[in-house]
């Protein structure tokens, strides 16, 4: 009996990562040609081509407010946020809406990519002082695809620059 219970267990753990390593999912995309990362804890949905309602005496990085089945909810453009230039050439508005410690906002992406796991003690500091840069929390690389994410800090993300 004992045996059978052993063959159960190793088959049970065929394919998931060793019980020592702590992966979480991320939900990663693109935005002004960099892959950035997002805790899929944090996501509550994804939205494509939602009115956009702009709001006067913001931030430059706020797009404006959606109304989301009765909920407002601001949006932020993740490339202004990060100091890069607006995008032109995309037409379709891309929103990740995410709740960071209870507050929902939604950030406007150029394409989402993929949901990943991530082991989360090969995540390197991504800290390097620049202003810009301190949205960034951390950066793995991808060991099938050789891909880097740069993982977003969000709570950073909401906090006035």
């Amino acid at each position: 009996m004992p045996t059978e219970t052993i063959e159960l267990m190793n088959e049970a753990s065929v394919g998931q990562p060793p019980a020592d390593i702590l992966t979480s999912k991320y939900l990663t995309f693109f935005s002004d040609g960099l892959l950035f990362g997002v805790n899929a804890s944090q996501v509550v949905e994804i939205i494509i081509n939602h009115a956009i309602t702009p709001m006067p005496m913001t931030p430059e990085y706020v797009k404006g407010i959606i109304n989301l089945r009765g909920q407002i909810i601001p949006i932020i453009d993740a490339r202004l946020r990060m100091g890069r230039t607006v995008s032109e050439e995309n037409s379709v508005v891309c929103i990740i809406v995410l709740n960071i410690d209870g507050t929902q906002v939604g950030i406007s992406v150029d394409r989402v990519a993929q949901m990943v796991d991530i082991d989360e003690s090969a995540i390197s500091s991504g800290s390097t002082g620049n202003k810009d840069q301190n949205l960034v929390n951390g950066m793995i690389s991808l060991p099938d695809s050789g891909e880097t994410i740069l993982i977003l800090d969000c709570l950073q993300l909401i906090n006035e620059a």
